[in-house]
């Protein structure tokens, strides 16, 4: 655990800098628009250890699978987000010395990211030789204008006279650390000189995935007004340079715009007529109107989805930090896209979709944003569907198998455990259909598109279980579950359980369907007897002494003892090998009660009880996704401390740095679960048959919190104290919703006490 920055309510920010933290605060500092995002890097460079990043949402490469072994059905490559050419650069040279925090001397610095808008500011003196420079650094992207990056510099001079270069850059030479042969994913296409741009394609493949193309546009201003200096260009980069002379107590400011367009949006020929109109556009307004315009914009989303907490700061922060970086990355307005689990971040995971997005965004989103955000989810892995059955049949088998990893659909992950092994995501991805359609009450979705997705998932999980003569049960064999510490195990309780549920909640829907979809599925009578079979038969391993399920065959085998037996060895990940982890008893996040909390209201409290007892104290929660789990049904259970202190690793994860890898980026798809821990923990939230419910606590330490959610139409304010709960419907027809086993009859405008 370790925390960089200081506790505000709505800032980040520090006022040191530690060049060994340099990363760790890169990726603290990230920002983006859910068109693109970058690190938090430093506009005039950095010549010490750090992580250059510029990410652009959708835009991929195909990088060669690389394995000592290859595999039939193994993924021929494995997909990356390209460190996308930089805009960032505004190279400064003062009196002859270059402006480099690794090597000058300064003072009074400051680093600040206000979450009320996602702008991002740092401060420092200058201390050069017979002079004193004060900096101020400003930038922002667009949330309006998406394309749009806005970057200023602003230079006073306290003491001395400086003459001051700037150099302006645009830079598609940047590479991946990750790639696998050290190669540049970008090649350059053209640079313009007089229109300051860079175009350049990413780099040909074998797999017919296509290229991408950007091209990138800069411009600079003072006092709001375009200036120019002496361009020059080389294969894919730009420099502008010009110079300035400032005396004592005199300033000067220098923004730098910048337009970024791809080949998702803009064919390449129109690229650049494109990006003169948006910059035209740009610049029609200040910084500060464009900043106002942005900053609108954010105060609607936060007046929706803010969590209020008050007694807490540190608490407070972190769920605020959570809220803003998922909106920065995904905000449902481009259904091509979807959330990975760095989003603009880092490289680490390459910028994919995962199983994540369903399991723990769409819960979050389902509340806080329009019911089209999570249609736009839904529309993605609908719009994938062959890319699907392309995975199945690459292991052999009929029907549609999702991709643990992916771009298009296509399953693009290297590890055989992952690839092959680790299928429950295949009723995870689908039980966002179920999330989506008991929460809206829209069974719309799932009476058509979703039934394409519910059958063909059916038709694999038919084929991929098979009849045990000894057990007389349905049993599945070779598979991995949510606890990666786990490979190639017999009967994964999660993953038998939810396969279970995908094929009965499908015969359950599919005589509710339309009469296309069903004539698009054809569902014999042969196969809906043999769905029903294997739901009536399934293997799910317990152990009914101990009253428990069984995470996987054997388990009971290990060596149980646990987590506290090894604190001084944590993370484990990052001190044993990997063969000693897989024979540990210890868990690397929820499984067994990763299916408890999906399928809550099949199970009695005994049995929940009994679960978590057993499994929680052997995870090591080293996964992001395992705290908000654990939290959520430690509050359900009364066990109010364990759940806080959940709550606490997973709103505070990557600001704590709790499992010691934030310098990698953030952990985006978990950033979720601290509003989770909020409003399914602490205020017991559940929408079980129709019937909204809460049965909320206060943490110890807090004064009070409250939050707002969106439920069929209606938008609801929740606030809890020490004295009870308030209910207002805001907007909305009546509702009743239950508080605490007590019945509430809300009209619009009403606060009910309870």
């Amino acid at each position: 655990m370790k925390r960089i920055f200081e506790i505000d309510p709505w800032k980040v920010e520090t006022h040191q800098f530690n060049k060994e933290d340099k990363r760790l605060q890169e990726s603290m500092t990230a920002i983006g628009n859910d068109y693109m995002g970058m690190r938090g890097n430093f506009e005039e460079g950095y010549s010490g250890d750090s992580l250059q990043g510029t990410y652009l949402a959708g835009v991929w490469f195909p990088d060669k699978t690389v394995v000592g072994w290859w595999k039939n059905g193994y993924p021929k490559y494995f997909g990356k987000t390209p460190n996308s050419p930089s805009f960032l650069g505004i190279g400064i040279t003062i009196n002859g010395e270059k402006l480099d925090l690794a090597k000058v001397k300064f003072s009074d610095f400051d680093l600040s990211l206000d979450m009320h808008q996602g702008l991002l500011s740092r401060s420092f003196i200058y201390e050069g030789k017979d002079v004193k420079v004060k900096f101020e650094f400003e930038r922002f992207l667009h949330i309006v204008q998406k394309e749009a990056a806005l970057i200023r510099v602003k230079m006073t001079v306290l003491e001395g006279k400086a003459k001051i270069d700037f150099d302006s850059t645009l830079d598609g030479t940047v590479v991946n650390e990750d790639s696998n042969y050290d190669e540049r994913f970008w090649v350059p296409m053209n640079e313009d000189k007089e229109a300051r741009t860079i175009q350049v394609k990413t780099r040909p493949n074998p797999y017919e995935v296509p290229q991408f193309t950007v091209l990138e546009k800069a411009s600079l201003r003072h006092d709001g007004q375009v200036i120019t200096g002496e361009v020059t260009t080389e294969d894919a980069k730009l420099d502008e340079k010009f110079s300035i002379e400032l005396n004592e107590g005199e300033t000067y400011d220098l923004e730098k715009d910048v337009i970024v367009v791809t080949s998702r949006d803009v064919k390449d020929e129109d690229q650049l007529a494109v990006a003169n109109s948006l910059m035209e556009k740009l610049q029609a307004k200040s910084f500060e109107e464009n900043l106002a315009d942005h900053t609108a914009v954010w105060q609607k989303r936060w007046e929706m989805s803010d969590v209020e907490i008050a007694g807490d700061d540190a608490a407070q922060q972190g769920i605020r930090f959570n809220i803003l970086q998922l909106f920065m990355t995904y905000y449902g307005e481009d259904e091509r896209l979807n959330v990975g689990p760095k989003g603009f971040t880092g490289e680490k995971y390459g910028g994919a979709t995962y199983w994540d997005t369903e399991a723990y965004i769409v819960p979050m989103y389902l509340g806080i944003t329009s019911p089209s955000v999570t249609k736009a989810l839904l529309q993605y892995r609908h719009d994938q569907l062959p890319g699907a059955y392309h995975n199945a049949k690459e292991q052999g088998l009929p029907g549609a198998l999702f991709p643990m990893v992916t771009f298009n659909g296509i399953e693009c992950h290297n590890e055989w455990e992952i690839t092959f092994e680790e299928i429950h995501r295949n009723a995870d991805i689908p039980h966002a259909i179920a999330m989506y359609t008991g929460y809206t009450g829209d069974d719309s979705y799932v009476k058509n598109e979703g039934m394409d997705v519910l059958v063909g998932t059916a038709r694999f999980w038919a084929a991929r279980v098979h009849w045990s003569k000894w057990r007389n049960k349905y049993v599945m064999h070779g598979v991995t579950g949510p606890n990666e510490y786990e490979n190639n195990v017999n009967n994964n309780w999660f993953t038998n359980t939810m396969a279970r549920w995908l094929l009965r909640y499908t015969l359950e829907r599919l005589p509710l369907a339309t009469k296309e979809a069903q004539e698009r599925v054809n569902v014999s009578e042969e196969e809906k007897a043999k769905w029903q079979d294997i739901v009536d038969k399934m293997y799910l391993p317990e152990d009914k002494d101990l009253g428990i399920f069984l995470q996987q065959d054997d388990f009971l085998d290990k060596d149980i003892r646990p987590v506290s037996s090894i604190e001084d060895q944590r993370p484990i990940n990052q001190h044993w090998s990997w063969d000693k982890i897989l024979r540990s008893p210890f868990i690397k996040q929820a499984d067994v009660l990763q299916g408890i909390y999906f399928l809550n209201d099949e199970y009695t409290k005994e049995q929940k009880e009994k679960n978590f007892d057993f499994y929680e104290p052997l995870t090591v929660h080293e996964s992001s996704l395992s705290p908000c789990i654990h939290s959520i049904l430690a509050a359900e259970l009364g066990k109010q401390e364990k759940a806080v202190e959940l709550y606490q690793r997973t709103a505070r994860l990557d600001l704590d740095n709790y499992n010691n890898d934030t310098v990698d980026g953030l952990h985006i798809t978990s950033m979720s679960g601290s509003w989770l821990a909020i409003v399914q923990g602490f205020a017991g939230m559940r929408y079980d048959h129709d019937q909204l419910k809460f049965n909320p606590f206060v943490p110890e330490g807090w004064d009070h919190y409250g939050f707002k959610i969106n439920y069929r139409g209606r938008l609801i304010e929740v606030y809890v104290d020490h004295e009870g709960t308030k209910i207002t419907l805001l907007k909305g027809d009546d509702l009743e919703v239950v508080v605490k086993d007590k019945k509430l009859e809300l009209k619009e405008g009403e606060t009910k006490n309870a």
